[in-house]
């Protein structure tokens, strides 16, 4: 067994010889590890948190701290981790409550990325990917084969079916449908020229006035992106030029 000299590891917890505890890590006496367990550094494991085998856990994670609920009085709930799960930075997993069912799970081969948090009594399948601050509220299931995209908020309650892909910035608020792609509507918009910004940068009045002429046939001259770069290519100046490049080696399109 490798446990850092600065770790601590409660009497009563269970940590097999193949694990690796790193510095700065607290293991509270309720917890059960699987075999092969990574715990990198500053990682918290607290209650009744029983794992599998071979999970890695980054730095500040935080696993089976108590619920985010006024209603919690500190009775024996539990969370439980299967196998092969990435448990990213800054992750916390918060345990059940009686009222929820008592446990918080997570299942096998997920990655938690940065910020995760994955909320009492909430039920989190296998083979998912939650993206950089994807929350959950108490009592979410979410299926198998989930992709959960950045700062995606999920309401309490809701069910995420099995093998969707939710986009990132999406408040979910009621079920999302298994198979389905969706997203909240992302309307973007250029509105023209940065021209304070780039006045304090130094940008001297003709620069300034070319760009606009350049920026007025992209965006509010009645014509498609590649009729505006055939007279844009027409306009003088490094900076028109450097807009024209820019917008025809764009793989995904610009935002007008």
């Amino acid at each position: 067994m490798s446990i850092h000299p600065s770790a601590v590891v409660a009497p009563g917890a269970i940590v097999p010889e193949s694990c690796t505890v790193g510095p700065f890590c607290t293991i509270g006496p309720d917890v059960v590890l699987g075999e092969e367990c990574q715990l990198i550094s500053h990682v918290v494991l607290d209650g009744r948190t029983r794992m599998g085998t071979r999970n890695i856990l980054y730095p500040f994670c935080s696993i089976g701290v108590a619920p985010q609920d006024l209603k919690y009085k500190g009775e024996p709930t539990e969370t439980v981790l299967g196998d092969d799960n990435a448990i990213r930075e800054s992750v916390t997993i918060s345990r059940g409550t009686v009222g929820g069912g008592g446990m918080t799970r997570i299942g096998s081969n997920c990655l938690l990325m940065t910020s995760v948090h994955i909320g009492h009594d909430s039920q989190v399948g296998s083979h998912c990917i939650l993206a950089n601050n994807a929350t959950l509220a108490g009592h979410v299931i979410i299926e198998d084969h989930v992709t959960l995209g950045a700062f995606c908020p999920v309401h309490q309650y809701c069910v995420v079916g099995a093998y969707s892909f939710v986009g990132g910035g999406t408040i979910v608020t009621q079920d999302v449908l298994p198979f389905s792609l969706t997203s909240a509507k992302r309307e973007n918009k250029a509105f023209g020229v940065n021209k304070v910004g780039l006045e304090r940068r130094g940008f001297s009045a003709k620069r300034l006035a070319m760009l606009q002429k350049a920026y007025r046939l992209l965006l509010a001259a009645k014509m498609n992106t590649t009729q505006a770069l055939e007279k844009m290519r027409a306009l003088e100046g490094d900076d028109v030029a450097l807009l024209v490049r820019f917008i025809e080696r764009s793989q995904r399109g610009v935002i007008k």
